[in-house]
């Protein structure tokens, strides 16, 4: 007992992930603080700033996410969209019951768009929703059942490298043809929209948008802790021992399989968790967010931010998005192209991101802290898949 206490408590012994984490909760009190203060003083936050600042944080908990598995376990996932996805379906499904009698059609049962495609009654697979409760559980629940059974095929079947890569390519794509069309019952094409509240509060009120970018960041800052918790344990000891030598690993009596799919579950609830933390913030939910091209991106952010740093994967997300929001802008026809240039360019000179080349510097720094502390594993190459 007193090991698991200890252990627990030296998770943010990682100079990174402490400012991280402090960071994270002081955002989570000052940011709602400064967006309420009148719009003409000089330290006001606009309210699509707040909102903006709130989807960076959701997409850092997903780069969070994948980084648990790719930089410790090196399971590449091109598919974890997905979850985040599935995730955010279970919120808006929630939302649009909350809407009830306020809809185009007025129906107090049905969204919109079943009453535009005429149906008579609300499918089995909604029932429950109206609740917040269940919703969020299910939030959590249906993508780690998913990740489960596919984890539990997968890796029983040693599918591993480039081939687990595609085959986690593939379920995403599966899954958006699936969720576009009309007849399977959330929104088709148009997926689920015009959200009203949410427990009660308009989610276009100031104090709404403050809180839902406050549970973003204490969300984050729970997921890198508990994640901060699991690879600095035994277990994340025996992780990266399955990245760099899983025959060896096997050989030494442990069970892989396992290991990886309890990984996979716990990094696809993560997924889960920031996609229920995002639609309500951005008041959508459409297949396009199972777009494959949209994980391979994570993918990109935590190479950027430092693969296996954790902290450094969601930096990652937030700098590339923070990019992306800029040149969308800025340069509109050549955004892609600097994000693809932004990606060779950490490839070629930093190697290890942004986060894995500070820990370096900080390590040529202070010499002595880091023979007294030897690093959790080595950072992995950014751009190479294990």
């Amino acid at each position: 007992m007193r090991r698991t206490g200890s252990l627990f408590f030296s998770t943010l012994g990682d100079t990174g992930g402490t400012i991280l984490v402090a960071l994270l909760l002081a955002a989570a009190v000052l940011v709602p603080v400064l967006n309420a203060l009148p719009t003409d003083s000089a330290l006001h936050i606009p309210n699509y700033l707040v909102s903006l600042f709130g989807k960076y944080l959701c997409f850092a908990l997903l780069a969070l996410s994948v980084d648990l598995i790719w930089g410790f376990a090196g399971i590449l996932s091109l598919g974890h969209g997905a979850f985040f996805a599935l995730g955010g379906y279970a919120m808006g499904m929630h939302l649009m019951r909350e809407i009830g009698t306020r809809g185009v059609y007025g129906n107090a049962t049905l969204p919109d768009f079943m009453v535009f495609l005429n149906w008579k009654e609300l499918p089995w697979y909604w029932y429950g929703f109206d609740s917040f409760a269940f919703a969020a559980l299910m939030a959590i629940l249906v993508p780690g059942a998913l990740a489960f059974v596919f984890g539990w095929f997968a890796f029983r079947s040693r599918v591993t490298g480039v081939y687990l890569s595609i085959i986690t390519q593939a379920l995403t794509f599966a899954l958006m043809l699936a969720f576009f069309r009309n007849d399977f019952g959330f929104g088709g094409n148009n997926g689920l929209t015009d959200f009203k509240d949410l427990l009660g509060f308009n989610l276009q009120a100031k104090n709404t948008r403050a809180s839902l970018f406050a549970a973003s960041a204490i969300a984050l800052a729970l997921g890198y802790i508990l994640c901060r918790f699991l690879v600095s344990s035994r277990f994340g000891r025996v992780l990266i021992a399955v990245r760099d030598a899983e025959s060896r690993t096997r050989f030494l009596g442990y069970r892989v399989e396992h290991y990886k799919l309890f990984a996979f579950v716990i990094s696809a609830m993560l997924a889960g968790i920031a996609g229920a933390l995002y639609v309500p913030q951005v008041g959508i939910i459409n297949p396009r967010e199972f777009a494959p091209a949209n994980s391979i991106e994570v993918v990109i952010w935590v190479a950027v931010g430092g693969r296996g740093t954790l902290w450094g994967a969601a930096l990652g997300a937030v700098l590339v998005n923070y990019g992306k929001t800029y040149f969308t802008g800025a340069l509109p026809d050549m955004w892609l192209y600097v994000l693809g240039a932004l990606f060779i360019f950490v490839t070629l000179f930093l190697p290890k991101g942004v986060g894995g080349t500070a820990k370096e510097w900080l390590g040529k720094l202070w010499p002595t802290a880091r023979a007294a502390k030897p690093p959790l594993s080595p950072s992995p190459q950014a751009g190479v898949a294990e």
